[in-house]
């Protein structure tokens, strides 16, 4: 295949010279960048892990899906509620058990590619249908919105501006302005909040410029030893895990729009197996050396269509700048120090968008909610999740012998959500669909796929 196709679109960016392909990697960094460094700081986990692990995880993703998906994988900010309920205040002998619970998340990824290699996409999916994630995805983005509120509470003036400059790039920008609203939206509340003297600067000129990404404490291996809490690590696993389901759902729709996007069939080569295996993997490695989880980025595909240039090297070359600046522990600091207020602000609009794609979820699948099922089972997913959450205990123990289990709300939703999917009356139908079978042993197109299934193999 050539370079470019009748249309403009670059697949071998080489052809445009070593140059412009590194400047294309650095823009494909900056767009994930914001996002990404975002997440350890709301949680209180290594900025520079992130970086590398955003990193790395990347490039192992393009290994497994042998390097024809044009993909970054960034920070996942579904399982900011998880950290949220294991370590609530970002506390350093707490975060390992959250990191944890994400690891095991990851395995979970194995077990859907590979039930998607043996089983075929449709026979797997019915277990998790718009009615069931929908609701989830609503509740994670509503169980994190007390957080933003209160860091906006530090100083509303400064999480405004934050607020304000996301809405006026997203809406009215041009160009890179409109692709990167949120890492705008840091650079200017925090230029506001230093002009307004409300920063300390003094860890930044302290730090050093070069050192390790990577501190022995913060990772899950510094467990290992007398002090381990079994009840603490069992609670961060059954708490955790289940968020899994909502991001193997959000990662195959990112493959359907990155296919859309590069004319692409990417579901069927290299396929969803290899391309959750990747995802999976990177989130498994990422969260045992102290890192968020990982996810493909929805940032770095708009990029792609606003440049049309559809070469997975140039995404490789942004994974190694985010390698680069995970040994710069200056830069570290600057993010460590950044006020909570812009903190709020930009949270206030991201765990909003949380919510509002679990809603658009529901509506561009057409759940029906002239049925009883499907509304009780939104019903007790959103009751159980947010009332738990926040109740006065902010979760269910469960007394196991000589260990105590607490489950978060979102956990016993996400649990009772995709039970009564499978033994409510209407289980064949749970996706909206009456949809011929085809050729392949059950293998149906599915809403997600519907856009790409006719998309050529590359």
């Amino acid at each position: 295949m050539g370079a470019k196709d009748a249309e403009g679109a670059v697949y071998d960016a080489r052809s445009l010279g070593a140059p412009k392909m590194g400047l294309f990697g650095l823009q494909h960094m900056f767009a994930m960048f914001g996002a990404t460094i975002l997440v350890p700081t709301l949680t209180g986990l290594s900025v520079s892990a992130t970086l590398l692990f955003a990193g790395l995880g990347t490039l192992f993703f393009h290994l497994v899906t042998k390097g024809k998906i044009p993909a970054f994988l960034g920070s996942s900010f579904a399982f900011i509620a998880g950290y949220a309920a294991i370590a609530p205040a970002g506390e350093a002998n707490l975060l390992p058990y959250a990191c944890l619970g994400v690891a095991c998340s990851g395995l979970l990824y194995f077990v859907l590619s590979a039930l998607f290699r043996i089983f075929g996409t449709d026979r797997v999916m019915r277990f998790f249908p718009p009615v069931v994630t929908g609701p989830i995805v609503i509740c994670i983005g509503l169980i994190l919105a007390s957080s933003a509120i209160a860091n906006c509470e530090t100083n509303w003036p400064i999480a405004i501006v934050a607020i304000a400059i996301i809405i006026v790039a997203n809406i009215w920008g041009r160009g890179m302005i409109r692709i990167i609203p949120i890492l705008l939206g840091v650079i200017g509340s925090y230029v506001v909040a230093a002009c307004a003297g409300v920063v300390d600067f003094t860890p930044v000129a302290e730090a050093a410029w070069i050192g390790l990404p990577v501190a022995w404490p913060s990772t899950v291996f510094s467990l290992i030893g007398p002090d381990f809490d079994a009840g603490l690590a069992i609670t961060a696993i059954i708490t955790i895990m289940p968020l899994a389901f909502a991001t193997m759902i959000e990662h195959i729709g990112d493959m359907s729009a990155i296919s859309s996007t590069c004319n692409r069939n990417f579901l069927a080569e290299p396929g969803l197996h290899r391309t959750l295996l990747g995802d999976g993997f990177a989130t498994m490695i990422a969260s045992l050396f102290g890192a968020p989880a990982n996810t493909t980025y929805g940032e770095n595909t708009g990029v792609l269509a606003l440049t049309r240039v559809f070469d997975p090297r140039v995404v490789r070359i942004a994974a190694l700048f985010a390698i680069v600046f995970s040994f710069c522990p200056k830069f570290a600091a600057i993010i460590a120090v950044m006020p909570a207020c812009v903190i709020g602000g930009v949270s206030l609009v991201l765990y909003g968008m949380i919510s509002s794609v679990g809603i658009r979820n529901l509506v561009e699948n057409h759940v029906d909610f002239m049925k009883s099922r499907n509304i009780l089972i939104a019903a007790l997913i959103l009751v159980l999740s947010l009332g738990i959450a926040y109740s006065a205990a902010g979760a269910v123990t469960i007394p196991l012998g000589g260990i105590i289990i607490s489950l978060s709300g979102l956990a016993i939703g996400s649990i009772v959500g995709i039970v009564l999917n499978i033994v409510l009356p209407g289980y064949e139908d749970s996706w909206g669909l009456n949809a011929p079978e085809t050729e392949g042993p059950g293998d149906p197109p599915l809403p997600l796929e519907a856009e790409v299934e006719n998309l050529p193999i590359d």
